[in-house]
């Protein structure tokens, strides 16, 4: 056999995500089915503090309300659709940056760090202010002063979280 007509050895098989869309309030009830079902889930979390008449409760609040993430593959898409809490069922179009992303950030969880949604308020972005004496005003943001908040992106649902570092922990790329 000739070195042209070789059959190549197959690439690598990527891990396969099918991003779930649920509706209000039922991730954890899908993830639920999931686990009876046998197909791993990733719902990621984050915690709250609130205090009530002295009393100190701690949530875990999911932290891409509506998603969650199922690691199979595309053929199970049908079987999950038709549960009655999904909405719909999307397949990454690159799974390579969804998979690398998606770790990133269950990573981030894993570790500790205190992570929490990511706000859209950059340097530049017109805002309206919704609380305190000024209330009622718009203005554009300038600055960030004090920790860099660090954004994980999720590109494919349009999400992100954010933690927050020290400026001597990041370095430029």
């Amino acid at each position: 056999m000739d070195e042209a007509s070789a059959i190549p050895d197959p690439a690598p098989t990527s891990p396969s995500w099918l991003v779930v869309h649920v509706l209000a309030r039922c991730e954890k009830k899908v993830r639920e089915w999931a686990t009876r079902e046998g197909i791993s889930s990733e719902l990621p979390t984050y915690r709250t503090v609130h205090r009530y008449r002295g009393k100190v409760v701690h949530f875990d609040k999911v932290l891409f309300p509506g998603y969650l993430f199922l690691r199979a593959s595309g053929s199970l898409s049908q079987k999950v659709s038709q549960h009655n809490q999904v909405a719909r069922v999307l397949v990454p179009p690159d799974m390579e940056e969804f998979h690398r992303q998606i770790t990133d950030i269950l990573t981030a969880i894993d570790s500790g760090i205190d992570l929490r949604p990511a706000s859209g308020i950059q340097p530049g972005v017109l805002v309206a202010i919704t609380g305190g004496p000024l209330r009622g005003m718009e203005g554009l943001v300038e600055r960030r002063d004090g920790p860099l908040d660090v954004v994980l992106r999720l590109d494919f649902i349009g999400q992100a979280a954010s933690i927050r570092m020290a400026q001597v922990d990041v370095e430029v790329l």
